[in-house]
């Protein structure tokens, strides 16, 4: 397993991340998976083995029983591994106070969150999304806090837009206070818009990304082709905030080279679409989630090899978008905004 540096700190993190959406019905039903702690055991085991030993989760997964599962899984074994999780979101509770990222509510998440994972600490904290209403100082103080505790090694964000992630280093620097390290984000080969502003400003200020849902929701699997229905244990079957992520015919053009590239690398669809992400600048680890033995195993085949550059360019043809104003027009001033490319891809097949 190959490890990378997590935004400008010294922890190392594995380029795949073992995501627990799914452990006890992760967010919704059927499709996301049920995986309770017997076989959430085993599938730590096999990660273990293949050296992914960073697990991510949140407090808002089924309401909490994802980390509860976690740190059940996880007992006995919890100085080998890594955990990140999140909060800001409602979980449990309906008070007007029990969401958001306010010293109130973050404190009462930590510490309900460290609970069920049967810990003491957790590796990587990320809140889940940016509250406007709470003032930063107040949020990244807090934050702070919790680093000088013990309580939280790093801290992260998730979902933040580009002007939402400057304000909070920039009060992060004006204080000292603990700054971003990572900031969990939702970027494929089906959704580049993470590319416009939020990479740039990473590899500017040294922030790692996390990738989640690097296939799209299933999207970069290879079952969702021209004019066929979406497969029934498909988990774009669930409802979600990504639905109207891309359009359909630059989709289908993308699956097409990566059908192509699977054929010339004699890897599969979803470990080519992976290899892809690994490649990007900033990108530190990519999450990946896994109902069963043979979903997660197939996963491990997205490392240890490269997409050529030519094969990265032919991905990256496929599957480009116009991008928004003013992306679009700094485009076209390329001498003072280089547009940032893959890092790692082979010269040669």
């Amino acid at each position: 397993m190959e490890y990378r540096q997590l935004g400008n700190s010294g922890l190392k993190v594995p380029v795949l991340s073992f995501g627990t959406a799914t452990f006890s019905g992760g967010t919704g039903e059927g499709s996301w998976g049920n995986t309770q702690v017997e076989e959430a055991s085993r599938l730590i085991d096999i990660a273990l083995e293949a050296g992914v030993n960073f697990f991510d989760t949140a407090d808002v997964y089924s309401n909490g029983r994802s980390e509860e599962v976690l740190g059940q899984a996880l007992a006995g074994r919890r100085d080998k591994v890594l955990i990140g999780t999140k909060a800001t979101f409602r979980s449990e509770g309906t008070d007007v106070n029990d969401v958001g990222s306010s010293r109130f509510h973050l404190i009462r998440a930590l510490e309900g969150s460290l609970r069920r994972l049967e810990t003491d600490h957790v590796d990587v904290y990320y809140l889940h999304g940016f509250d406007a209403v709470t003032p930063q100082e107040e949020v990244l103080s807090t934050l702070d806090e919790f680093v000088r505790s013990g309580k939280v090694r790093y801290i992260g964000c998730s979902n933040f837009s580009g002007w939402q992630l400057m304000k909070s280093l920039s009060v992060s620097e004006r204080y000292g206070w603990s700054r971003h390290i990572a900031h969990q984000a939702y970027y494929s080969l089906a959704a580049r818009e993470f590319e416009w502003e939020l990479m740039p400003l990473g590899l500017d200020q040294k922030v790692g990304t996390v990738v989640w849902s690097p296939l799209s929701q299933g999207r970069l699997t290879g079952k969702i082709r021209r004019g066929k229905p979406v497969p029934g244990d498909s988990r774009l079957r669930v409802g979600s905030e990504t639905d109207q992520s891309g359009d359909e015919e630059t989709l289908f053009r993308t699956v097409d080279v990566l059908d192509e590239l699977a054929e010339e690398t004699g890897k599969t669809i979803p470990q080519v679409a992976l290899n892809w992400v690994l490649q990007r600048p900033t990108v530190s680890s990519i999450i990946f989630g896994a109902r069963n033995e043979e979903q997660l195993r197939e996963n491990f085949g997205a490392v240890g090899w490269d997409l050529t550059t030519e094969q990265v360019a032919r991905l990256d043809a496929a599957s480009a978008t116009t991008p928004n104003y003013p992306y679009w027009h700094q485009r076209s001033f390329t001498e003072r905004n280089p547009f940032p490319t893959a890092v790692r891809a082979r010269t040669e097949g």
